[in-house]
């Protein structure tokens, strides 16, 4: 397949899996059971993503480790200050900072805050299709590798929001209607990137340094504070061998397709 149809193929079936089990999930009496091995498991793949493939790959294609070094730190700001204006979200449950925009009086806000997350996902989206496209035009394994640790930690961000939408008025079949819309964004963030990059070769390592920056910022800055309510040893040793299991899914996909 050429470098356009994997970004596209992997773009369309990455927002219809990753809305497809976040509404299995989140229509689920047990869902809370699955989300918390879920968001464990993302940090795993997110953090694997980005040490084991992202950054290696990056420092290889840029002229100046240190500029990369900076740009990765810039990344890390940059989406602090996006999630501060609502713009870059990463809730993976219903209660977090962002989500707190319900009229608890009421029970429901008319729709206002599940408007906003659909806003919110729908610019988060485009940009992880050009991160994927960045990811792809570097090379396709890095391309399927960074594909899949977006998906992973998608699934939990989605079923935080279904909760929203129907705490915000919506039906189910409308709040998976607007969830899938929404997740095509990164169809059109991948043809954009696609053909923008073609001709600026020398963004990629800074997209791909910003590509890190966010992985790293969402596992540490929003996943694995929500590990930390849960204190007992032995949900201790299930996030442990879930982040373990996320890193080890990177691991052996990169073996694998260097064979």
């Amino acid at each position: 397949m050429s470098i356009l149809v994997w970004i596209i193929t992997t773009c369309i079936l990455g927002g219809t899996l990753s809305v497809a089990c976040a509404a299995l999930f989140a229509f689920s009496s047990r869902k809370q059971n699955f989300l918390g091995g879920m968001v464990s498991y993302a940090i795993g793949a997110l953090l694997g993503a980005v040490f084991l493939n992202i950054l290696p790959e990056a420092i290889k294609l840029t002229p100046n480790v240190a500029v990369l070094s900076g740009t990765v730190l810039f990344g890390i700001l940059l989406f602090f200050i996006l999630e501060k204006l609502v713009l870059w979200r990463h809730c993976h449950h219903e209660h977090c900072e962002a989500h707190l925009v319900v009229d608890t009086k009421h029970g429901s806000d008319h729709g206002r805050s599940g408007m906003m997350i659909i806003i919110g996902d729908t610019f988060h989206n485009f940009v992880d299709g050009i991160i994927i496209a960045a990811a792809f035009l570097t090379d396709v394994h890095l391309g399927l590798i960074t594909a899949l640790a977006i998906i992973a930690h998608e699934i939990p961000q989605e079923v935080g929001d279904f909760a929203i939408l129907l705490h915000s008025g919506y039906s189910k079949l409308r709040a998976f209607q607007l969830n899938l819309i929404s997740s095509f964004a990164s169809v059109a963030g991948g043809i954009l990137g696609y053909f923008t990059l073609q001709t600026m070769q020398s963004w990629i390592p800074s997209l791909l340094a910003l590509a890190a920056a966010s992985m790293i910022y969402v596992a540490v800055a929003d996943l694995i504070p929500g590990l930390h309510k849960r204190v007992q040893l032995r949900d201790t040793l299930q996030q442990v061998v879930l982040i373990v299991s996320g890193v080890g899914t990177v691991w052996l996909m990169s073996v694998l397709m260097v064979e």
